[in-house]
């Protein structure tokens, strides 16, 4: 098998690659080149190890912030302080959580940035070259469905804009096709173009973005912040966002496990697949620098400024709001709606890009690498979007519970297999050409492209998972109980029928994970 040289994670220096199969293409901006010896079946130009790995810290840090500064984020870290628990307990079940995010976005970053593949070709080293599509396909159907629904949000955002500046754009509230009003057709295509424009660019062009629009969100809440805290008064201001009395014992310890388990399960998606960008990471210590700068120390910052401007809404507004759209609109400014609108729509565009576009476009690339490329992948999860009309279900408890509750209750457990087999049974060694051999002599072959074991541990892990998700109420923290069962039902399957060979660190081909 031919072996490709990229470029030194260590030093950051390009190495250059004899091979030239395919040339590199744009969604991949590290120069991704096909060797000679790989299967086309099982490759093309985005899915191959990248010859150059340049993305920084701060390139990370973007990436999550893009992340974090939605307003899915920010309603969600308003909501946990109106658990009936102190300001400060929210405050330590905010930064556990999110310091449990990022040692387990540090897990899953490592084998991909070892190797420069994304997530769904690493998980040919555990789950088999063929295997792989399992995980891809899940992964790659939750994405579809949560574009869709972010999608959705933004341009309910947008709409506002319309009815603020364009008066006669109230008209079109009334006819509706599909169950979706003509002016929410109009907002949720323009920014479905707008968001397929952008990954068409490509990796370099959504790097940019994210780069520019996590920072420009700080502007507007720490404007917004100011804003309302000038308006009334800082000693006005109550922290504790919830009404009644403050939960004590037992009960506010279990709201706070609660607080954390919800944080996890909110960042389980893009965690899950984070492989696929930190992948272009220049160091795996450069990807855990942009870690502790876009996780704890952001996602802290981000969760004061929102409950400062949600507390301030009480005495400013005269009644709590934690949605930020709904409060730059009672401002009633021309100047605050227009840029707090756009700002939070281009927020939820950074994160749909980011956790709901990318993710999807590698998935289904995967499948089939010659007739599906990167940007095909990514359109099939747009279309896939629209097919599923979010604004029908998403207001559904009972569709949400049976649709992305049984895909979502599915996370958990690949996410405790991939880091089961790359950490504890594969030893953190990968044979990157072997990635991309159909040959029954790869490494990863296993039984006809399929490791049995990590089959039969994603169904175990994930029937009771679901069934627990859907009749025990366990809520949030179906994604600790299904990694849980994932990684040790994994690691028992590979010791009483050891499936995954051990290889040899010093073989020509093989990514040492131990090795700085």
């Amino acid at each position: 098998m031919t072996t490709i040289r990229r470029e030194s994670s260590a030093t950051g220096t390009t190495v250059p690659s004899p091979h030239h199969g395919i040339a590199p293409s744009a969604a991949a901006p590290g120069g991704a080149v096909v060797a000679d010896g790989y299967d086309p079946r099982l490759t093309n130009a985005d899915l191959a190890p990248l010859r150059q790995q340049r993305w920084g810290a701060y390139n990370i840090f973007a990436f999550w912030m893009s992340d974090v500064h939605s307003v899915g984020g920010y309603v969600t870290a308003g909501s946990l302080f109106a658990l009936g628990i102190a300001g400060w307990q929210v405050l330590v079940a905010l930064l556990v959580g999110i310091v449990i995010v990022q040692i387990f976005a540090n897990l899953v970053a490592k084998p991909s940035q070892k190797t420069g593949v994304p997530y769904p070709v690493i998980n040919r080293s555990v789950f088999g070259v063929k295997g792989a599509n399992i995980p891809a396909i899940i992964r790659g159907l939750i994405a579809v469905a949560w574009y869709g629904v972010q999608t959705y949000l933004a341009a309910a955002s947008l709409n506002i804009i319309w009815l603020k500046f364009i008066p006669g754009s109230a008209a079109l509230l009334e006819p509706s096709f599909l169950g979706l009003e003509a002016l929410g057709w109009i907002s949720f295509a323009v920014l479905w173009v707008a968001q397929a424009a952008l990954f068409w660019r490509g990796m370099e062009t959504i790097k940019k973005f994210i780069d520019f629009a996590g920072p420009a969100v700080y502007v507007v809440m720490i404007a917004l912040a100011v804003y309302l805290v000038s308006e009334a008064g800082w000693s006005n201001i109550d922290l504790d966002l919830h009404t009644g009395p403050t939960l004590t014992g037992w009960a506010s310890i279990s709201a706070m496990i609660g607080a954390i388990a919800l944080v996890v399960s909110y960042f389980s998606g893009p965690m899950l697949n984070f492989g696929d960008f930190a992948r272009y990471g220049k160091t795996f210590a450069a990807v855990k620098r942009g870690n502790f700068l876009g996780l704890p120390l952001n996602f802290l910052f981000f969760s004061i400024l929102t409950v400062v401007c949600a507390s301030a809404t009480v005495p400013v507004f005269g009644k709590l709001m934690t949605d930020p759209i709904e409060t730059v609109q009672a401002i009633d400014s021309p100047v605050a709606i227009l840029l707090g609108g756009l700002t939070f729509v281009t927020a939820t565009v950074g994160i749909n890009i980011v956790a709901n576009f990318i993710s999807p476009a590698f998935d289904f690339s995967n499948v089939s690498p010659q007739k599906i490329s990167w940007r095909a992948g990514g359109m099939i999860a747009a279309v896939g979007s629209v097919l599923l009309t979010p604004w029908n279900w998403y207001d559904s408890a009972e569709g949400i519970r049976f649709t992305l509750g049984i895909l979502g209750s599915l996370i958990g457990p690949l996410f405790g297999i991939l880091i089961a087999g790359y950490y504890v049974v594969g030893k953190q060694r990968v044979a990157v050409d072997d990635m991309y051999t159909l040959a029954p002599t790869g490494r990863y072959w296993f039984r006809g492209g399929y490791n049995p074991n990590a089959v039969l541990a994603v169904v175990a892990a994930g029937v009771p998972t679901i069934l627990l998700t859907l009749f025990a109420s366990v809520g949030d923290y179906g994604w600790f109980i299904g990694c849980a069962l994932g990684f040790v039902v994994f690691v028992v399957l590979e010791r009483v029928r050891p499936m995954v060979t051990q290889i040899d660190p010093a073989a020509a081909d093989v990514s040492d994970g131990t090795r700085s």
